[in-house]
């Protein structure tokens, strides 16, 4: 049997067709145009999922049951996501629409950072373990948290796992969450550019070189990775930035690891790309701040492997 798993995303969504061992066989994607009603984004993804179907000589009886990974939060009990920011969603009955677009049996549905969490534990970077976590950094700082091989969304609401808006610094930065302080106002991908856009517009005022400005001329704009760039050229504004950058990260991380104490975290999303730049010294920081840092054992932090597939496998494993 084959599952389907459907990546809904603010700006693409993404379908792929899974085979047992939830191996991508292939994939369809298409643009979400994320300000029409939600029948309408519903409908092309039950019409990608179609595609898949038919383009690989299979029938509806050969999908065991599809799963969609959506922003917001997803209530997979009554099939329906309670609220989501980005996503004209609001009680919004996903699953039964998809039915009616597509006559399958069963559909699951989940948060896309818990799916991208499930998909790193089924098969990524926390293969094998029974409890992980993941944390993504990227426009936010995105979570979800794996307890006996499943994922836990929460006894209220399924809205746990929002792992970017604990706070590690009381009165700190503004987050777009209405808190300061927010680790995803920290370590977030967008937010350590912002950081980066700051200092260098002090440099510039106060007219101090720095490479952090020609490195950000040679990509052709100022990203996450300027500053690491910038370090590995021996620039001492770009060091201190990353510096600053790992320390926020390791505050969460050892929160995480104090809280839940999982075999393994994953990091992803766009400061994952600096791999080892990131891992080594945030792995430093770690373990000798988290509680248990004279036992033995300890939690392995890792690079999620799965990359933008993530969401896809997650939720095509979502049965499982």
């Amino acid at each position: 049997m084959y599952t389907i798993g459907i990546d809904l995303g603010g700006t693409n969504i993404k379908a792929g067709l899974c085979d047992a061992a939830l191996n991508i066989i292939d994939q369809e994607s298409c643009p979400t145009l994320a300000n029409r009603n939600g029948e309408e984004i519903v409908a092309d993804m039950a019409e990608l999922a179609s595609r898949l179907i038919i383009r690989n000589n299979l029938t509806i009886k050969d999908i065991e049951y599809v799963g969609i990974a959506t922003p917001g939060i997803a209530n997979n009990r009554l099939g329906m996501v309670e609220y989501a920011n980005n996503l004209p969603f609001k009680n919004f009955p996903i699953a039964k629409l998809f039915k009616k677009y597509m006559p399958i049996e069963t559909v699951y549905i989940a948060n896309d950072a818990n799916a991208a969490a499930l998909g790193e534990a089924l098969v990524g970077a926390a293969r094998g373990s029974k409890n992980s976590i993941m944390v993504t950094l990227g426009t936010g700082v995105g979570g979800g948290i794996i307890i006996n091989g499943k994922i836990y969304s929460g006894a209220l609401n399924d809205a746990a796992g929002e792992l970017g808006h604990m706070v590690i610094n009381v009165g700190g930065r503004q987050c777009s969450c209405g808190r300061r302080g927010c680790w995803e106002a920290y370590s977030s991908a967008s937010a350590f550019t912002d950081i980066t856009k700051a200092k260098m517009r002090e440099l510039k005022i106060k007219g101090i070189p720095s490479l952090l400005f020609d490195c950000a001329d040679r990509e052709g704009k100022v990203s996450a990775r300027t500053a690491f760039n910038a370090k590995s050229r021996g620039d001492i504004h770009g060091e201190a930035l990353v510096n600053e950058y790992i320390n926020n990260l390791a505050v969460g991380i050892t929160n995480l690891i104090n809280a839940f104490q999982p075999d393994i975290i994953c990091i992803g999303g766009g400061v994952s790309g600096e791999k080892e730049r990131l891992i080594e010294p945030l792995s430093i920081i770690v373990s000798t701040e988290q509680y248990t840092r004279s036992c033995e054992k300890k939690t392995q932090i890792k690079v999620a492997s799965l990359g933008n597939n993530a969401g896809i496998v997650g939720a095509a494993g979502l049965g499982r």
